[in-house]
C-alpha cells in the first residue's frame, strides 16, 4: 500500500492509495472443444478497468496462433476489431469480462488472452492470463469434409 503524506497548515494529512499493477486472472487455463460448440473464457481484473471520464472499459482480447503474432480481437472490452468473425463476442464491465466463441471451428484453436489498458504497465501477461483452446476431433472432421 502506498501512503502520501502532506503537511497542511500544521495538520498532518495521510492519504492512502493503491500501488502496483492490475493483475488479470483468466479462466479456464485450458479448453478442449468439439467444432460446432460454444466456448466461454473469463477474465477478472484485480481492480475495475472502467474509466468514468470516457465511459469505457480498458480491456483488450487477443488471439495468438502458433508461429504468428498476436491478433487483436476486441478493444475497450466490446469494440470488435475489423475483420474478426461475428462468432466472437464479449460481455462485461468493471473487473469481470467474458469472451465467447460460438460455433467453434478448427481454425479457432489458439491461445487467447486478455490485456488491461487502464494503468501502466499496460500489459500484464502471466501464464494464468491465457486460455489455450484445443480442437477435439478436428483432424477427423477435416478429413471427412
Amino acid at each position: 500500500m502506498l501512503y502520501h503524506t502532506y503537511l497542511l497548515g500544521g495538520f498532518l494529512l495521510i492519504i492512502q492509495g493503491s500501488c502496483g499493477d492490475i493483475v488479470l486472472t483468466q479462466t479456464p487455463a485450458f479448453l478442449t472443444v468439439t467444432p460446432g460448440y460454444n466456448v466461454f473464457m473469463y477474465c477478472k481484473a484485480s481492480n475495475s478497468l472502467y474509466f468514468s471520464s470516457t465511459g469505457k472499459n480498458y480491456l483488450n482480447w487477443y488471439q495468438q496462433k502458433p508461429g504468428q503474432p498476436s491478433k487483436l480481437l476486441f478493444y475497450w472490452a466490446d469494440s470488435r476489431y475489423p475483420g474478426n468473425p461475428e462468432r466472437f463476442s464479449t460481455t462485461g464491465s468493471g473487473p469481470d469480462f467474458m469472451l465467447e466463441i460460438s460455433n467453434v471451428l478448427a481454425e479457432d484453436a489458439a491461445v487467447y488472452y486478455c490485456q488491461q489498458d487502464r494503468n501502466e504497465p499496460r500489459t500484464v501477461i502471466q501464464s494464468r492470463t491465457k486460455t489455450f483452446l484445443f480442437c477435439f476431433q478436428c483432424q477427423l472432421i477435416e478429413s471427412v469434409m
